[in-house]
């Protein structure tokens, strides 16, 4: 059996923690383990191949709506091929340098192989026993398969194999409606495939604010079918077709007919592969490992973060704990983590970016009479009225001052998100933002703007026409 002074499960974040190792001790010994392609879902599978990917429908966008601001200019062609071979060439680029980095580092034993926990503390890995008193967990997620009646002989896609794709189908079926699923779907849709959106809640994107999702779904609508309130139950193969039957809330059958079909109906955890239990890690009714406010599992020394503990899947989210884990583990701190103020973004057309509470969580926690709302549309700004854009900021603060949440759809949301997540992480005051100049005329003035027009809940649900 080998024994280590750190064991890292996971090439992704968890690299972070590794780097960490050895600027503290230059001659520690660290096995680092990955089942897959090293560099991590976010690298090989996840955020950065999808983003080379899907922002090919912005340029698109600009292109169809360039006709408004008076230039003459139209999309002639899109190559698939050549934006997936784009795709692949530069991941496999990274993926190539990191895996050197792994094998040839003196300190470092690389594992390219499944591992499982046997015992506390000790690990299987390709027919050998490995030790360790520290370990670090992230062992990522995975594509979450719905049991579907025929889905499986049918055949499918799901975000791990879309990417693997040479040509683009000529119709799809969307199976879900959160992030993965109306990224590419409003890819796809804008390149000139049809498409189909079936998601079982009452709107897209579920989890954002109800007028963020629907100005989501106005504008995907212009290019795609979606169908709300629809769950599928059954999928079945017709020569070359694929068929998709739901049901509506009313209990009626459609039939919804594509060549293709992509599951992106959420992630499920990886934990099962390394076997927990058998380490004494507890983990919870759907797999995810648990941890304590220190990012520590049942297991003393043996710490679980980013998908694994399944509480934010954010790359930003599991660097952030990466770096907790190793001051924790080997710094004798006892630091937490800030979820209050995590921001995270959908890349759509158009693009939502959003940050702390939504609406009526903040009104349930803390009461109507203390929650006000603010709002600002896009096209009241000078860039917006030069761009004739749509999009909107909206605020959320408590009557003390606290700045509970912020919710932007619209260009450069990503970007223009990330003052309101400073000042929430900084514990500032939403007057701070008055404090610092905004460029004029630029987007950034919609969320000053926003948060210099607050109002009740009430006066804001009225205006709105919400109520």
């Amino acid at each position: 059996m080998k024994k280590y002074d750190a064991i890292v499960v996971g090439t992704g974040s968890a690299m972070i923690i590794v780097q960490g190792i050895l600027r503290l001790n230059p001659d520690a010994r660290i096995a680092v383990i990955d089942k897959d392609t090293p560099g991590g879902i976010c690298l090989t599978r996840g955020c950065i191949p999808s983003k080379m990917v899907i922002s090919v429908a912005e340029i698109v966008a600009d292109v169809e709506k360039a006709g408004d601001l008076g230039v003459d200019v139209v999309v002639r062609a899109v190559d698939f091929g050549k934006i997936m071979s784009r795709m692949r060439k530069k991941i496999g680029r990274e993926v190539k340098r990191i895996e050197e980095a792994l094998k040839f580092h003196p300190n470092i034993d690389f594992y390219n192989e499944v591992a499982s926990f046997v015992k506390p503390y000790t690990l299987l890995v390709g027919g050998m026993r490995i030790t360790s008193d520290k370990i670090f967990i992230g062992s990522g997620s995975r594509p979450l398969i719905p049991p579907i009646k025929g889905l499986e002989d049918a055949g499918y896609l799901t975000s791990d194999t879309f990417l693997k794709l040479e040509e683009m189908p000529e119709s799809m079926i969307v199976i879900g409606g959160g992030y993965i699923a109306v990224e590419y779907g409003n890819f796809l849709a804008r390149i000139g495939c049809d498409v189909k959106i079936v998601e079982m809640m009452p709107r897209i994107l579920v989890n954002e604010e109800p007028e963020v999702s629907m100005a989501v779904q106005s504008e995907l609508e212009r290019h795609a079918e979606v169908y709300t309130s629809h769950k599928v139950v059954e999928v079945e193969k017709r020569g070359k077709k694929k068929i998709v039957r739901a049901l509506d809330k009313d209990g009626n059958r459609r039939e919804i007919e594509a060549d293709e079909i992509l599951v992106a109906a959420g992630r499920e955890s990886n934990s099962d592969l390394l076997k927990p239990e058998k380490g004494g890690i507890e983990v919870d009714e759907r797999g995810w490992i648990k941890v304590n406010e220190y990012l520590e599992t049942s297991s003393k020394g043996v710490y679980a973060i980013g998908d694994a503990n399944g509480r934010y899947m954010f790359r930003h989210v599991a660097n952030r704990e990466a770096m907790v884990a190793f001051e924790n583990a080997f710094l004798g701190r006892k630091i937490t983590v800030d979820y209050s103020c995590v921001p995270h973004a959908v890349f759509t057309q158009p693009e939502v970016a959003s940050v702390g509470m939504k609406e009526e969580e903040a009104i349930k926690k803390f009461g109507k009479e203390n929650v006000l709302v603010g709002y600002e549309e896009m096209k009241t700004t000078g860039k917006g009225l030069a761009l004739d854009l749509n999009g909107f900021a909206k605020v959320l603060v408590h009557k003390n001052g606290e700045i509970l949440g912020a919710h932007i759809v619209g260009r450069c949301a990503s970007v223009i998100i990330q003052e309101v997540a400073t000042l929430m992480a900084l514990k500032a005051k939403y007057h701070a933002i008055f404090e610092g100049y905004h460029i004029h005329p630029a987007l950034s003035e919609v969320v000053a703007w926003a948060f210099g027009n607050l109002m009740s809940a009430d006066q804001y649900r009225r205006m709105r026409g919400l109520q």
